[in-house]
């Protein structure tokens, strides 16, 4: 008879989850830990020592998801990419308003996000430059995102947007003028309100992706 420890082994359920399950959680606690370090305490002190000890786990459960510490930073950086996409993109499709409504909506999503757990933001807007590996994602992340803008700037304004390779060019401009005004914010740098932070975004995105009239 296999008792439990060696169903562990085999890979089999343990717990009501099974191996690959269990990796999964634990990839997500790393992740979880790089990002409130990372965010918190900065590039240089988030080692891999450090988010073992944040996410409750010992180092060789960091190299069955890692390979290196600059993969668990990349690893945060696009975590949160992902998920202040996915709320913008959610806020979008939830919003019946006017495109500048709907636009107005995606962007209170991203800032909400980015605002309510500041470590997020921090990583997004700051230390996504601290180092060679998050600069090099940062840079591909940027790109993503202007495609991003510039498919839903169509799909909210048609005819009105810019098309083809201006419109990711105007995206561009507006993902990365964005994202330095949001963390100039949350800092404390920057003397608006979060509405106001939300109304400016969506007065320089109408103005950046729109032809002029």
């Amino acid at each position: 008879m296999v008792q439990p420890d060696q169903q562990d082994q085999l890979g089999r359920s343990y717990g009501g989850r099974s191996k690959a399950e269990r990796a999964a959680e634990r990839r997500e606690r790393l992740v979880a830990a790089t990002i409130t370090l990372l965010g918190t305490q900065g590039e240089d002190r988030t080692t891999m020592t450090a988010i073992c000890a944040e996410a409750g786990l010992t180092e060789r459960y960091f190299y069955e998801s890692f390979r290196a510490r600059d993969e668990a930073l990349t690893a945060a950086l696009d975590a949160v990419s992902t998920e202040i996409a996915d709320a913008a993109l959610a806020a979008v499709r939830a919003s019946d308003g006017s495109p500048q409504a709907r636009v107005r909506a995606a962007l209170g999503a991203v800032v909400d996000v980015l605002s309510t757990t500041p470590a997020k933001g921090r990583v997004l807007t700051r230390e996504s430059s601290a180092n060679a590996a998050l600069r090099e994602r940062r840079q591909s992340l940027i790109g993503w995102f202007a495609d991003f803008v510039a498919t839903q700037s169509s799909s909210l304004f048609g005819d009105q947007a810019w098309g083809g390779a201006r419109a990711g060019h105007h995206a561009i401009v507006f993902v990365a003028g964005y994202a330095e005004l949001v963390g100039s914010w949350l800092d404390g740098d920057v003397a608006l309100d979060r509405d106001q932070v939300v109304d400016l975004g969506a007065d320089l995105l109408a103005a950046v992706v729109r032809r002029p009239t």
